[in-house]
């Protein structure tokens, strides 16, 4: 059975009460590419998403809302499979038809798809851009259906693409003209080299709370009760170093506190647990995990 994409396993382990604000979120994503020309056209084609202004080799995406990817070209560049890093980043929609129009339209186009998945919480569709970062686009089950119950929940099977597209009512002709402007960063998972020292510094250091775990291979946190954040798992990275140089890779990922105290209240707690924490120019603070993935603490 592959794990290239979906979260393939039921979730176990008791959900911990978290620490770091229940206002948190996720930000951003930001990722080196090998062509920036490659890059815009693909996400403007396959997810509709909306370039900004190019400036020195550095462009930002969104839906219409705020930033949802930065990307940096450096001429190539290669995969970073097999080392720490991303393993995807989720867009979140507001609706089910939101999944469906968009679903619909990567059918039309014939745009690569490597997996379609329910995990109870969520139904989501799994993607890979030109330079193998993962993606996942997806909408949220009401929060009543699985608020409390995470572990106990979270699960992958086949998603029914029917019942998914019957939330159209042109069906597979229904307009697509980019995903909507209340898409955010749902979620961000990460390949890491172990499972207990990540749960260490996500949870123990900024806060997080561990929602689920699959063993020691993946663990799910979050902050306010939602299913997660934050993904990681040892799938494609037990035991792996950092990419190198040279990959196109995470740059980082952002994770937005409610205000600029917590933001260094979060970042006091790394730096007293012996991470390296240092300030960036949009006023974030960048700090490592133990496998080395880039985070920024954001307000």
């Amino acid at each position: 059975m592959s794990l290239r994409d979906p979260e393939e396993a039921t979730a176990t382990g008791a959900p911990a009460v978290a620490e770091i604000p229940a206002a948190t979120r996720m930000g951003a994503v930001h990722l080196t590419v090998a062509d920036l020309d490659r890059s815009i056209a693909y996400y403007e084609w396959a997810l509709g998403l909306r370039a900004g202004e190019r400036q020195d080799g550095r462009v930002a995406l969104s839906a219409g809302g705020e930033d949802l990817l930065v990307l940096y070209e450096q001429p190539g560049a290669r995969s970073a499979r097999g080392y720490c890093g991303l393993y995807h980043f989720a867009l979140l929609l507001p609706e089910r038809v939101d999944l469906a129009r968009w679903l619909a339209h990567a059918a039309r186009e014939r745009v690569p798809l490597v997996g379609l998945s329910d995990h109870y919480v969520s139904e989501a569709i799994y993607l890979s851009d030109p330079d193998d970062h993962g993606i996942e686009v997806y909408w949220d089950r009401p929060r009543e259906v699985w608020e409390g119950a995470v572990a106990e929940r979270l699960t992958t099977v086949a998603l029914d693409t029917r019942s998914l597209l019957g939330e159209l009512e042109d069906g597979a002709g229904a307009v697509f003209d980019g995903l909507p402007a209340g898409t955010v960063m749902g979620h961000v998972h990460l390949r890491v080299a172990d499972i207990p020292s990540t749960i260490a510094f996500y949870r123990d250091v900024l806060g997080f709370a561990l929602m689920a775990s699959l063993g020691t291979s993946a663990a799910f946190l979050s902050a306010g009760g939602y299913h997660h954040h934050l993904g990681a798992n040892t799938w494609e990275s037990a035991g792996a170093p950092p990419a190198p140089a040279d990959a196109a890779t995470l740059r980082r990922a952002t994770v937005v506190l409610p205000d600029a105290a917590a933001r260094d209240r979060v970042a006091e707690q790394a730096r007293a647990a012996g991470f390296e924490v240092v300030a960036v120019d949009d006023g974030g603070v960048l700090v490592r995990d133990p496998s080395g993935n880039p985070v920024v603490l954001a307000a």
